[in-house]
């Protein structure tokens, strides 16, 4: 069905749409600002984000009067998404917070006006909010003069904000380092008295608010921010210390997955408790390993495929580094094949290990595709051979899908024969 059968009308720019939305609300005499991220960014000069917070004397029932396409997503705190013009925006009513009991939600809420509104968000350069007509902005806590200043700071006292939502702990870490702020000096302080309490915190909000950080390029001064917070507790409890060195996140490429970066950085934080007399790198043991990711997939929720991928890169770079060099051929290729091959190449490179780069064109070389080829034989084929099935046939296969990655044997035909000499010579072996 297109937009036009379901009565939808044409998508336009979003901020198109929310002009028009806003426009609406103000010709109904409702005094309506857009608010937040999209404030700010456009007074950096970061364009104009797609992500656009409207504000609003307008209550809820005032809301889905004028617009149908409307529902509810914190009703009870006169928060409302309205659907226009192919876009959703969240359009809050203008409110003062009750009590805060929980460190997270108010315990109720008071429709106020735009100059409460503003008092009760976290970071000045948040509380901005701009005329959706003119442009001008709106600006009741001075978060324009601590935009230029380059300063993350708490709206009135930093304490009474971070009681009110812990997150804003890791909130603040996050926006310093994306905006490349400094975090102001009595926020900072704060944050370090309170950063005990962010273990209060649900993972799963935690989780999501490291992931945010993690995506971003300035990935290593967040951690850093994290952790000179002493809010790195929530993360890794008593796993290891960076001592303020974190080089393999660092040194991670820009792009990469953030779940890498969180591999690199659990590495900087067990290095000084793993690093070998004579090696240049630590290698964690298998139980190092599964301790360090099942602690960050319970601090910070992980979806099993993401903790399995930061389990997977430590084993993979482990095993390259266990003496790779020395495996037969076919046992490289299977190692190639292993999940997070590449990443792990990509910590070592992280690490500036002199191999990787040689180990990444050979891999290129021998299995481009990072997967093995099918076999040329399988069970039913040892079956149909008169072979009787059993634990033999593990080690059978295994050795004729290794002949067939070295280039020993190159049909079913072949590979049979292969299996079938292996037989006769385990026969003659165990009749002498």
């Amino acid at each position: 069905m297109t937009r036009e059968e379901s009565g939808e009308a044409p998508r336009v720019p979003a901020i198109t749409a929310a002009r028009e939305l806003a426009a609406r609300l103000q010709e109904a005499g409702f005094r309506t600002l857009f608010a937040g991220g999209c404030v700010r960014d456009r007074l950096m000069g970061l364009g104009q984000s797609v992500d656009i917070d409207i504000a609003t004397a307008a209550t809820p029932d005032a809301i889905k009067q004028l617009f149908p396409k409307t529902r509810g997503v914190g009703e009870a705190f006169g928060v409302m998404l309205v659907r226009h013009r192919g876009h959703t925006f969240e359009v809050a009513t203008f409110r003062k917070d009750g009590p805060y009991h929980d460190g997270r939600r108010p315990s109720s809420v008071t429709y106020s006006d735009e100059l409460e509104d503003a008092a009760r968000r976290d970071f000045t350069v948040n509380g901005i909010f701009q005329d959706p007509v003119t442009g001008i902005p709106v600006d009741y806590v001075k978060g324009a003069v601590d935009i230029k200043a380059k300063l993350i700071r708490a709206i009135g006292d930093p304490s009474a904000r971070i009681a009110e939502d812990r997150l804003r702990l890791l909130r603040a870490v996050r926006f310093a380092a994306r905006l490349g702020f400094q975090i102001e000096e009595q926020t900072s302080a704060a944050m370090r008295l309170h950063a005990r309490e962010l273990l209060s915190v649900s993972c799963e909000r935690v989780g999501e608010e490291v992931r945010k950080m993690l995506v971003h390029a300035n990935r290593a001064r967040a951690a850093t921010l994290v952790e000179s917070h002493g809010l790195d507790g929530a993360i890794f409890g008593a796993l290891g210390t960076s001592g303020g060195s974190l080089p393999r996140l660092t040194r991670l490429s820009a792009t990469t997955a953030w779940t890498t970066a969180l591999t690199a950085w659990i590495l900087d934080r067990l290095a000084g408790d793993l690093q070998e007399p004579d090696a240049s790198t630590p290698r964690p043991d298998s139980h190092v390993r599964l301790v360090a990711t099942e602690t960050v997939r319970a601090s910070l929720c992980l979806s099993n495929h993401d903790a399995d991928a930061i389990l997977q890169a430590l084993e993979s770079r482990e095993a390259l580094l266990a003496g790779f060099d020395a495996l037969p051929r076919a046992a490289r290729v299977r190692h190639m094949a292993r999940p997070q091959f590449d990443t792990a190449l990509e910590m070592l490179d992280a690490e500036s290990c002199l191999d990787s780069g040689r180990w990444r064109v050979e891999a290129d070389r021998e299995l481009p595709t990072r997967a093995l080829p099918i076999p040329l034989i399988d069970g039913n084929a040892l079956v149909a051979d008169g072979l009787r099935p059993g634990p033999r046939f593990k080690h059978l296969l295994d050795l004729a899908l290794d002949a067939q990655i070295e280039g020993r044997v190159h049909s079913r035909a072949e590979a049979l024969e292969l299996v079938r000499a292996a037989n006769r010579a385990k026969a003659d072996l165990e009749q002498a």
